[in-house]
Parts: structure tokens; C-alpha cells; sequence
């Protein structure tokens, strides 16, 4: 049996290793820290505008299970707020045990706080990976879904300084790109101004650090939109987003508040005696990052070069997924490029014919769509967003883009070899 090797277990990792396990492989992730899922952790967003679309179709082709559970671990469905429709918002506590026992019952295996810092190759092959304890974890094809966030030196060159994400990166060591140490190249998203990277785009509050008022509109609509006293609305801070979708007048002139189980604060940082002027935020406290009335993450500094089925450019046996494989935005991206990912990595092994989605889907046309200013894209929003529904791409008709998926040859795929 083939061994198939991710490397990350955030949203792409684990959306990779359901790919690849069923396609026949044995499968093992390498993570980081002692969670999976990432900034999954702290997310909480899903089938917002054309995210739906992008969901179904993965269900049409097979890869359902981690949005199956994102569905049963919703606190909010349906939701609308400013520049965004028909919203699902999980419980970013509850969701992550979840998936580990997915992991479990699909035989994955799962190794936690394993950094990995180095490759060993053959020619332009890897054959194995060491890990920062000196472990070796030996394969047949591998699957970087590192992310691009960290290490501390990104955050304090190009942002406000660590932050205590939920990353954690003092307590477990820097993100290493696998990519570039097995030979492939990266680059790096950036700002309007030309900086090298993004802020993440929003923090996390104690809900009942909020007032009663606040709390009970959050838990009875899934949204709550507190007003800011002119004098602490800062729209600089839009420009510094990685989130564009979110980078609209609504999220400068109010405290834009999503019910995942704490309070998403919509605002990559907000100085916290400044934030407990307003009203209703007078105990508030951070939760993450903890140091979020300072700064935040700063995300896409190590993106990958890769081809048209996510096989990273100049390393023959090593695919990508997640932020690795572009500048894309938000959870349902990373799922949508680690299964595609996962599931070649698995042809691979096979010797089969890996696969190309095209762009006659919104996943097909996502991975090779380019902004103008070579900017981050999403299902979400921005201009992307704006292609899908000039295109006709965008729709909530599920019976629809099951067609589309039946059209495109590409029905449960993802299940051929299961």
C-alpha cells in the first residue's frame, strides 16, 4: 500500500487526507501544534455568497465529510450581514474534536506537535521528512498544507508583532515552507501599498464579556452591528486585510460582531481600551489572538509555485493545498484545493491520471483566476466573487450545480477508488 504524507493539518490537511485515504493510500498528517484544523480553530464561516456554490459542488464530487460537520456543528444557518448571504457559522469549539474522530474512523493517522524542519530526496523526488525531533517519517508522494502564516519574524517585520494566535508559534515552534526546502519556489501576496502579506482578518471576543444585550442578539440572530462613536473608526485598517469580502465602509463604522461559539470580531485588531469605550464592550477580552487589541497574524509570505493539478513546480512527488497552492481566502478554499490536492496525490501513488477540475466549475475557476493586482481572491467576495456572477457561476440551486458537477464528468469523483 502507497504512503501518502501531509504535511499540516489545518482545513487543507485534513480535507488532503480524506482525499488521499480514499483513493486506497495509507496516510498519515504531520502537525504542527496539538490541534488540527489551523485558523479553522478560530474561523467559524462557511457557504457565505459564492462559498455555497463551492460546497455543493464539492458534495457533488464527493468530498462532503468535513462540511457535513461544519453543518452539524452550526450555531447560525442562513444568516445575512453586511456584503454577505445565506451564511453558516459553526462553533469553532465543537468542531475540531469532530474532525479528529473522522480522522480516527477513516484510519489516518495523526501525529501532533510534529514540526517539520527538513526533506530528504532523491534527485527531484522526497523520500522522507525530518522532524525538528529528530524524527523521520518516510513516503511515496507528499502533501505540503503548511499554510503561509508566521513565523514570529513575518508578524514583527511586516506586522505589529506576534500576536499569540492561535498558531502559537513560541510554544511550537516556526512554520518551515517544505516547498522551497525541496526545491520549489515561493512568493508572497501583498498589501495595496506593496507590503509583503496580510493581516488576518478578524479576532475573537469572550462572549460573556459582552453586555447581556449584545449576547442575546448575537445568540438569537447570529450577528449583532454596534454603531462606533466616529472618533474610533479607522478605516486604514481595511486596506491591511487579507479578507477583501470583508473590506467594506460597514466593518470600519461598526463593531460587526458572528456568533461562532465566541464573539468573531470582523476587524483584524481593535486597541482594547479604545474597544471598551463602546458600549456594551466595556469588560470585553480577547481570545484570540490574545494579543489582539495590538495586532494580528500575518498571513500569505509563502505561497507556492504549482501546476493545474496542485503538483508543486520542480518537485516530482509533492502536491499542495490550502494558502500553499495560492492566494486564496477562507475555509471552503482550503477544503476545495486539499481534496483536490489529496485525491492526485492518491492518483499519484496509483500511477493513475491526475485530474484537473475546470473552469466551467467555481473550484475550476477559482485555481486559475488572477486579480489584475495580483491580490488575494475568494469565493466570498472581491472580484472573484463579482466573476462568478457575471459568469453565471454563482448559484444557490443545488439540483443545478449537481448538473454542472454531472456535466463537467466530475460526479463523485473523489469516491473513484473507494
Amino acid at each position: 500500500m502507497a504512503k501518502i504524507v501531509i504535511i499540516g493539518g489545518g482545513w487543507s490537511g485534513c480535507a488532503a487526507a480524506i482525499a488521499a485515504r480514499k483513493t486506497g493510500a495509507e496516510v498519515e498528517i504531520l502537525e504542527r501544534t496539538d490541534l488540527l484544523l489551523g485558523l479553522g480553530n478560530v474561523g467559524g464561516i462557511m457557504r457565505n455568497n459564492g462559498r455555497f456554490t463551492a460546497t455543493e459542488e464539492n458534495i457533488a464530487m464527493g468530498a462532503d465529510e468535513l462540511f457535513a460537520i461544519t453543518d452539524k456543528c452550526a450555531t447560525h444557518k442562513n444568516v445575512n450581514f453586511p456584503g454577505h448571504d445565506h451564511a453558516t457559522f459553526y462553533n469553532v469549539v465543537k468542531v475540531e474534536p469532530e474532525v479528529r474522530r473522522l480522522m480516527r474512523e477513516m484510519d489516518i493517522e495523526v501525529h501532533l506537535i510534529t514540526r517539520i524542519t527538513d526533506v530528504v530526496k532523491e534527485g527531484d523526488r522526497i523520500t522522507a521528512l525530518e522532524s525538528a525531533d529528530g524524527e523521520r517519517f518516510d513516503g511515496d508522494v507528499f502533501v505540503d498544507c503548511t499554510g503561509t502564516t508566521g513565523p514570529m519574524g513575518n508578524c514583527m517585520e511586516f506586522g505589529n508583532g506576534c500576536s499569540m494566535c492561535v498558531l502559537r508559534c513560541p510554544a511550537f515552534g516556526p512554520r518551515v515552507s517544505i516547498s522551497e526546502k525541496a526545491g520549489g519556489h515561493d512568493y508572497y501576496g501583498k498589501r495595496a501599498d506593496g507590503t509583503p502579506g496580510a493581516f488576518s482578518g478578524s479576532c475573537k471576543l469572550e462572549k460573556s464579556s459582552l453586555s447581556e444585550k449584545i449576547v442575546k442578539e448575537l445568540n438569537e440572530k447570529g450577528v449583532a452591528v454596534v454603531p462606533l462613536p466616529k472618533e474610533l473608526i479607522n478605516e486604514s485598517k481595511l486596506s491591511k486585510k487579507v479578507c477583501r469580502q470583508y473590506a467594506l465602509p460597514p466593518f470600519a463604522e461598526n463593531v460587526i460582531l458572528i456568533d461562532t461559539g465566541y464573539a468573531k470580531m470582523m476587524t483584524p485588531y481593535f486597541p482594547l481600551a479604545e474597544l471598551r469605550q463602546v458600549e456594551g464592550f466595556e469588560n470585553a477580552r480577547f481570545v484570540d489572538p490574545y494579543a489582539g487589541g495590538k495586532g494580528n497574524s500575518i498571513r500569505y509570505t509563502a505561497v507556492t509555485e504549482r501546476d493545474p493539478f496542485m503538483k508543486v513546480k520542480d518537485v516530482e512527488n509533492l502536491f499542495c493545498g490550502g494558502e500553499k497552492s495560492g492566494l486564496f481566502i477562507g475555509h471552503t478554499e482550503a477544503i476545495s484545493t486539499g481534496s483536490l490536492a489529496g485525491h492526485n496525490a492518491g492518483r499519484a501513488a496509483r500511477g493513475e491520471t491526475l485530474i484537473t477540475l475546470p473552469e466551467s466549475t467555481a473550484i475550476g475557476s477559482l485555481l486559475t483566476y488572477e486579480k489584475p493586482d495580483g491580490g488575494m481572491i475568494t469565493f466570498a467576495g472581491d472580484e472573484f466573487f463579482a466573476h462568478m456572477k457575471e459568469t453565471g457561476l454563482y448559484t444557490t440551486d443545488i439540483e443545478k450545480i449537481a448538473d454542472r458537477i454531472e456535466t463537467a464528468g466530475l460526479t463523485g469523483i473523489y469516491n473513484a477508488f473507494n
